[in-house]
């Protein structure tokens, strides 16, 4: 059974969400823990959501109630919040759910910015994350791929991705009505990673082109030599606070990497830019809120930000839910028919062993290899029929109906499925190729 615990900005504040976020791997190690519970599990933390995504064992429906509290207090205890605030702030989804709000999430239509396309880059990432530390089961696997199969779709075949902006673009937007000249505007960037990069070229594309990079982790010079800007060289943060007048944090640090103390020592340095503009774009935040208590300092921070997210385009929207409601009700078929295969598996074998020994007994007789290549192609076409019903009951929610009937019509012993396997590195290499 599949399960999904979902915390985001349309269930739980800013705040919630960036202390689960700096729990991530508490929650993952400790959902690994339950192994008696938890097949697998695959972590998506952004900075609008933080969700669990679990291969339970127990494929009972009775079993949701338990493992969805099950699911909470690990979360509950890895991260330090408590499980009743956990519950009034995130929704558990079950089974064939699952599928559509993932195939949602990783379409953009459940972002902060509707259509927005970092998304699916974040939930292929968590995927690769939970590759590498063993988490993912063959129906994770098979989830996250049908997931990014459908964002793809969704991005060929509907504008919403095309309308969509990112929370960088949204950010930059708002700051427009505080920027004159963004030409004449200097700009300093906090960080270096991928969402730097989208921050510089949104940058570029309001026309500011007077730009430095500093990293604390010291990769500004990489970085600005691969993307033509200027670095801020070591020891040289506080000048460039103060000759600032935007600057855009985006990094993935947990502690605070602007103070009020650091912002308040360069507002007091000599020729320091009178008024500044502060955009925090991390999560966990990057910028300690008291700095808008500084005079000539505002503050635009995620949740600021989110505040003023556009409506969604509403037809691109609809195309776009369309596509994902049919690749999750054919995710649901395809799942539904996985219930049939050990009584398929069973009914070959069975057709098979009886049609060797007749092969055998032919053969003694003096049959020719024609006699042994016509009964083979009769018994394909014999269970033919039986293998499409199949399929076709287990859609139709019947699957049970097949299992007692071919039981009963051929005495045979059928197996409940196997358990999800893990997946090994040659599993992972074979799945995301």
């Amino acid at each position: 059974m599949l399960l999904c615990f979902s915390s985001s900005h349309r269930t739980a504040d800013f705040d919630l969400l960036e202390r689960l976020e700096r729990s991530a791997p508490a929650v993952t190690a400790a959902l690994a823990e339950h192994s008696e519970l938890v097949a697998g599990s695959v972590v998506v933390a952004t900075c609008n959501r933080f969700e669990a995504y679990l291969d339970i064992d127990d494929p009972l429906p009775s079993a949701r109630a338990v493992s969805s509290e099950t699911v909470i207090d690990a979360v509950s205890a890895a991260s330090g919040i408590p499980a009743d605030e956990l519950r009034t702030s995130s929704t558990v989804y079950c089974d064939h759910s699952v599928a559509e709000h993932l195939f949602a999430v990783s379409s953009g239509l459940e972002s902060v910015v509707v259509g927005e396309g970092e998304i699916a880059g974040q939930v292929r990432r968590s995927l690769e994350s939970a590759r590498a530390s063993g988490t993912v089961t063959s129906d994770l696997e098979r989830l996250f791929q049908v997931a990014s199969r459908t964002s793809r779709g969704v991005k060929n075949r509907t504008g919403i991705m095309t309308a969509g902006r990112s929370m960088v673009r949204l950010a930059l937007d708002l700051a427009e009505s505080r920027i004159s000249d963004w030409s004449q505007t200097r700009v300093l960037l906090v960080g270096t990673g991928k969402y730097a990069g989208a921050s510089l070229a949104a940058l570029r594309d309001k026309g500011a082109d007077d730009v430095r990079v500093h990293s604390a982790s010291g990769r500004a010079a990489k970085f600005a030599l691969s993307h033509d800007v200027r670095p801020v060289v070591e020891g040289g943060l506080l000048e460039a606070l103060a000759r600032a007048d935007l600057v855009v944090t985006c990094t993935t640090v947990t502690d605070y990497v602007l103070t009020r103390e650091l912002l308040a020592d360069a507002l007091a340095q000599p020729g320091a830019a009178e008024r500044r503009l502060v955009v925090d774009l991390g999560l966990p935040r990057n910028v300690d809120p008291a700095v808008a208590e500084l005079d000539g300092v505002e503050l635009l921070d995620l949740e600021t930000i989110s505040i003023h997210a556009p409506l969604e385009e509403l037809s691109a929207a609809d195309d776009a839910r369309s596509i994902v409601g049919k690749a999750a009700a054919e995710f649901a078929a395809q799942t539904a028919e996985q219930a049939v295969t050990p009584a398929l598996v069973a009914l070959r074998k069975h057709v098979f062993d009886v049609l060797d020994a007749e092969i055998e007994r032919a053969r003694s007789r003096g049959a020719d290899e024609q006699t042994e290549v016509a009964l083979r192609h009769l018994a394909g076409v014999l269970l033919h029929t039986p293998s499409v019903r199949a399929r076709e009951l287990a859609r139709s929610g019947d699957a049970d109906a097949f299992v007692a009937g071919a039981a009963a019509l051929f005495g045979l012993e059928i197996e409940a499925a196997a358990a999800r396997p893990r997946l090994s590195a040659v599993d992972d290499e074979t799945a995301a190729s």
